[in-house]
Order: structure tokens, then C-alpha cells, then sequence
């Protein structure tokens, strides 16, 4: 078997479940935001009475938390997911709870005087307003338009691409809800007209280096929207380019796109 075909059999081989990216060292590194995410949660998290984490994946984030306020819920809307973080999130108190990334958000009214998202699918404006208490604040990490976008472009195309983009951006969202790949500008005024005041907003491009085409597979089999659809039958040949292309000059480079954003509820 050669070289490429061991390290697509490896990438495929990778299971997929939760947010832990540690399977990348070595193989592929992301730069990280100037803001540290995880540190400003934790210091939100330190200073609320309820909290709430959307679309919590496996836990991974939350569970980093040093101290976790007196009532703390997650949700998650894919069963492995969710299972990950029950598991992970138990002990320290917190309660799991299914719910779908568009659907309402299934708390009474003013429940949570803190909402946090990382990377969600969508972010419900509407429902997060409605589950906030009078000046509670949402606090969330989101993936910019165009991120990874010399990726998608290798494998797809340029107009392959775009129509995959123009097909997502056709695609009905809940009212008040803004999708994952939001430019800041949108991401203000959807929470603007939910009611919330923007209390900062900031975005940056990070490098990337994938360093093998195991790490590009499993990448995209694990950040599905990268290349909608994407299996190794239906992309092989590019894969093989991008094998050759890596082989002989090195890592390939891309850039993830952020936006960081915290509002308060008026």
C-alpha cells in the first residue's frame, strides 16, 4: 500500500465524536485568537448565578471551567455529542439537554443571567434574548465568513465553491437567528435588532498548517461544512494532489476565520 493510500486509511480511521482536536499534534496546528476564549469564559462563568453553554459539543470548553457557577446547563443536538457530554459534564453538576441547533431553546423566560456559544451552528438572537435575564450577557466565539476558504477552494473549486456558499446562504433560518460563517457586521446587527447592546466585537484571521493529507481528511470529516458533503470516493483525486502537492513543498497553508462577540441584554 503507498504512502498516500496509509494515510488516507489513517484519516478515515479517526472517530469524529466531540471537540477534542488533541489527534492533531504533529500532524496540523491553528493559531489561536488573541483573546482567549476559554479564559473569558471562565471569568464570566466565575461571576454568574445561572449559566448556560449552547451547543456544547462534547463538553470539551465548558468542562475546562475552574468554577462553575450554582446552576450551570449545556445543550447538544447530536446523540454522541451528547452522550460525551454528559459523561464529561456530570461531575461538576451540570445538566445536558438535547435540543436542536435552529429549535427554541427549551428554558423558561429570564432563566440565565449568562449565555456562552463556541463555534455554534447558528445563533437563535431571539432565544437567547428571551432565556437572559434583564442585563444578562451572551458571550461567544464564532467562525467568520471564509474561513479555511484556501481549502475549500483546492478541493472544489472556485465556482464550486461559491455555489456551495450561495446554496448555504438560500437555505431558511429561523427568525432573528444568524448561521455560522457570519461576518461581524452581521453578527451586530442581528444582535442589535434581538435587542441586545454590543459589548464587544472583534475578529482576526489565524494561520493553519495541515502537515499531512491524514490531517486533511479527518479535518473534514470532522468540520463537516468545510466541503459540504465530503467523502475520500468523491474527492480522491484532489486529495492526491494535495498529497503530492504537500510532499514536495511542505505544509499547506490556510486560515481560520473568528469573531469574537459579547452582548448584553437591555
Amino acid at each position: 500500500m503507498s504512502r498516500f493510500e496509509d494515510l488516507i486509511a489513517e484519516g478515515v480511521g479517526v472517530p469524529t465524536e466531540g471537540w477534542d482536536f488533541s489527534w492533531f499534534t504533529g500532524r496540523a496546528t491553528e493559531q489561536r485568537p488573541s483573546w482567549g476564549y476559554s479564559s473569558l469564559l471562565a471569568d464570566r462563568m466565575a461571576r454568574a448565578g445561572a449559566a448556560l453553554d449552547l451547543q456544547t459539543g462534547g463538553g470539551e470548553v465548558l468542562a475546562s471551567v475552574p468554577a462553575v457557577p450554582p446552576v450551570l446547563v449545556a445543550t447538544e443536538s447530536w446523540a454522541p455529542h451528547l452522550e460525551l457530554a454528559r459523561h464529561r459534564l456530570g461531575p461538576l453538576g451540570a445538566e445536558v439537554v438535547r435540543a436542536g441547533d435552529a429549535d427554541d431553546l427549551p428554558f423558561p423566560g429570564e432563566s440565565f443571567d449568562l449565555v456562552a456559544a463556541r463555534h455554534p451552528v447558528l445563533t437563535r438572537w431571539d432565544e437567547i434574548h428571551r432565556v437572559l435575564r434583564p442585563g444578562g450577557g451572551f458571550l461567544s466565539q464564532q467562525v467568520g465568513s471564509g474561513s479555511v476558504r484556501e481549502l475549500t477552494e483546492f478541493l472544489m473549486g472556485p465556482s464550486a465553491m461559491n455555489e456551495a456558499l450561495a446554496e448555504s446562504a438560500r437555505r431558511p433560518l429561523p427568525r432573528s437567528a444568524t448561521a455560522s460563517g457570519a461576518s461581524p457586521v452581521a453578527l451586530a446587527a442581528g444582535a442589535e435588532s434581538a435587542g441586545f447592546e454590543v459589548v464587544e466585537l472583534r475578529s482576526e484571521g489565524l494561520r493553519m498548517e495541515f502537515h499531512d493529507i491524514a490531517a486533511v481528511v479527518h479535518f473534514l470529516r470532522k468540520v463537516v461544512w468545510t466541503v459540504p458533503g465530503f467523502t475520500v470516493g468523491a474527492y480522491r483525486a484532489r486529495l492526491a494532489e494535495l498529497h503530492e502537492f504537500m510532499e514536495r513543498h511542505g505544509p499547506f497553508v490556510a486560515h481560520a476565520q473568528r469573531v469574537l462577540i459579547e452582548t448584553r441584554r437591555r
